[in-house]
């Protein structure tokens, strides 16, 4: 967006409206001391100097697209099309912070009611709102409303294979409850069984989880709903176009990173997190809600329909402060799945697939090697015959990114690298990790 600045003459137009004859007459009320303090600043430089040195720095970044990238671990480097950024980038948008006034806000409005429709769509949920700080804040608030649903019920069963920084966020957010945090493996319609008591408040599921295996959903509602807890699941938005929809397991709460919907990797942020949850649960989620109307004179329009935030209603009763947050990225997740459609999410998902065990069954071939059994979506386990540090290391050294050597967050686990695979990556890439891989061994 273009900076405009104030002629001399509009300038001198606000100062016979103030009654002033200087700006520095706009700061009498401050002691004079404190007026325009002597900064230890450096002499300014030119703009041609400028942009020389933010060059030097940003050639010490890699960027994704100048490797051949197989980093996932939460975020994730799909193909974006340039309408995205386009139509995102226009004034009308990056200048409208919250749709408060219904009455000049119907594009910001619409979007987010469009965003909404199609998330719930996608997710077999009835409501969702419009949006949070990331997948980890919007995992920990879905949490919060579980132990809010029921305040006699404080046991929380989480699976292994949720991302630790999700866990670590989860801690956080609940540090300041006592809530019964357990660790469960295998199913969650087993853990569920196995562990049935009367003070369950939620069982969470990863659809997939930090590995990229996918958990059996099926019965874990049923399972969970027995013991009169919620069932919330953790899903990838890219994986839900392919793979049946959360609400289709009976889901309560479906949470969710939306940065692979159109947003780019942004050294980490700023992401966008997806909430979506049943018509019982609608008056305990956190943020906003907007909905379709009529006026007196029968003309379609939007409103917001339900803000649960303290600022819209006694602060006794607010579920959340979560309000205006993320709402360019909800709006590049917008535009970007109105773009894909129905079917160009399945065949994004159905590259995803077909990559990324076409890349475990290269990488399974070579001698020393191991992936992880199971079922996966787009990132799978592999086991190196060295260790996965050193390794990925080397083959950055080659202007490739295998993966994420587990150990940052297991360092009980040296030799392991989960590679992710999405429909950016080529054959010619792929061949070339496998070929890195195998001739660090030879």
């Amino acid at each position: 967006m273009p900076f405009i600045p104030v002629t001399p003459a509009q300038q001198e137009a606000m100062f016979r409206v103030l009654g002033i004859t200087a700006i520095e007459d706009l700061f009498r009320e401050l002691p004079e001391g404190l007026r325009f303090p002597e900064l230890s600043l450096d002499e300014g430089v030119s703009e041609l100097e400028v942009i020389r040195e933010l060059s030097a720095l940003a050639e010490q970044n890699t960027p994704a697209d100048t490797y051949r990238w197989f980093l996932g671990a939460g975020a994730y480097d799909h193909f974006i099309p340039a309408a995205v950024g386009a139509l995102a980038s226009r004034g009308e948008f990056t200048t409208a912070y919250t749709p408060y006034q219904s009455e000049v806000s119907q594009g910001t409005l619409q979007s987010i009611f469009e965003y909404q429709s199609m998330i719930a769509e996608l997710t077999g949920m009835e409501v969702v709102n419009a949006g949070h700080y990331d997948g980890a804040t919007a995992l920990a608030e879905g949490v919060l409303m579980a132990l809010k649903h029921n305040e006699a019920r404080n046991r929380v069963l989480l699976p292994a294979g949720l991302h630790p920084e999700y866990r670590a966020v989860l801690d956080t957010y609940l540090g300041a409850f006592e809530p019964a945090i357990e660790t469960y493996t295998g199913s969650p319609a087993a853990a569920a069984s196995a562990s049935a008591s009367h003070d369950l408040a939620c069982l969470v599921s990863c659809y997939p989880d930090f590995f990229g295996y996918i958990p059996d959903l099926e019965g874990a509602a049923q399972a969970i709903h027995t013991q009169g807890a919620l069932f919330i699941v953790q899903g990838d938005p890219i994986m839900l176009g392919l793979f049946k929809s959360p609400g289709s397991f009976g889901a309560d709460l479906v949470t969710a990173e939306g940065q692979s919907l159109g947003n780019e990797l942004n050294y980490g942020g700023p992401f966008l997190g997806i909430m979506a949850a049943s018509r019982e649960l609608m008056r305990r989620i956190p943020g906003r809600i907007v909905g379709e109307a009529r006026d007196h004179e029968g003309r379609q329009g939007y409103v917001l329909t339900l803000s649960a935030r303290e600022q819209h209603i006694r602060r006794e009763k607010a579920v959340s402060n979560i309000c205006s947050n993320q709402g360019l990225a909800m709006l590049r997740a917008c535009i970007y799945l109105a773009l894909t459609g129905k079917q160009g999410l399945k065949t994004i998902g159905e590259l995803c697939w077909h990559k990324s065990h076409y890349a475990a069954a290269q990488i399974a071939a070579l001698q020393g090697f191991q992936v992880a059994e199971g079922i996966f979506f787009k990132e799978f386990l592999v086991t190196l015959p060295g260790n996965a540090e050193e390794a990925a290391e080397r083959l950055f050294q080659n202007r490739i990114v295998p993966g994420l050597p587990l150990s940052r967050y297991y360092p009980e686990r040296p030799k392991e690298l989960l590679v992710c695979v999405t429909e950016k990556n080529t054959r010619a890439d792929i061949d070339a990790l496998v070929r890195g891989l195998k001739e660090l061994y030879r």
